[in-house]
């Protein structure tokens, strides 16, 4: 028994040893293979990020938008001045018992709200007297002014040239808010 014993040990050597020359055999042809060319790539270092610098305090306001809401006399004509004259797109509607009481209209990324007034301040209370919402668009300001007068807007001032480079022109809607729409803001 004890001849098998080394048999079988001397075999497994044997195996070790052929599995270890084929493995250096391989490691030589890879090294005369002929290499591949390879690109030279300079490493540069990024810029260090500054710092980031404190915020003044007490801390400033800082906005991502704003958005104006309206109280009108009527819902119904205020919404089709602002979506058949202006071009706005009507997203949500409010309604109270099968009436309309608000809406949201959506324009570029602007949005403006309409309320229906509920006339607990009275029903003779003035509507945007010493306001003006300016707003900026890219659009052919002509057009718009065209747009606005077709759908029965007044527009109070024509589109005309501003000395800071841009153009524009100025409407008012059914309850006397002024609305300027204006390029090159």
């Amino acid at each position: 028994m004890a001849g098998k014993k080394k048999a079988k040990k001397a075999g497994k050597r044997a195996k070790k040893a052929a599995k270890r020359a084929a493995k250096k055999a391989k490691k030589q042809a890879k090294r005369a293979a002929p290499r591949k060319a390879v690109k030279k790539v300079s490493l540069r270092r990024k810029p260090a990020r500054p710092a980031i610098k404190a915020r003044q305090q007490p801390e400033s306001l800082r906005l991502r938008s704003a958005a104006p809401s309206f109280t009108v006399n009527d819902i119904h004509k205020s919404l089709a001045f602002y979506r058949d004259a202006l071009g706005f797109t009507p997203s949500e509607r409010w309604e109270e018992n099968g009436a309309l009481k608000g809406v949201e209209l959506v324009a570029g990324s602007v949005r403006f709200w309409l309320g229906q007034d509920d006339w607990k301040k009275g029903r003779d209370r003035a509507k945007g007297q010493g306001f003006r919402m300016y707003c900026a668009t890219s659009q052919d300001i002509d057009a718009l002014a065209a747009r606005a007068k077709a759908g029965g807007g007044t527009v109070v001032e024509e589109p005309k040239d501003q000395s800071w480079g841009g153009r524009e022109f100025a409407v008012l809607d059914p309850d006397g808010f002024t609305i300027t729409f204006a390029s090159g803001l």
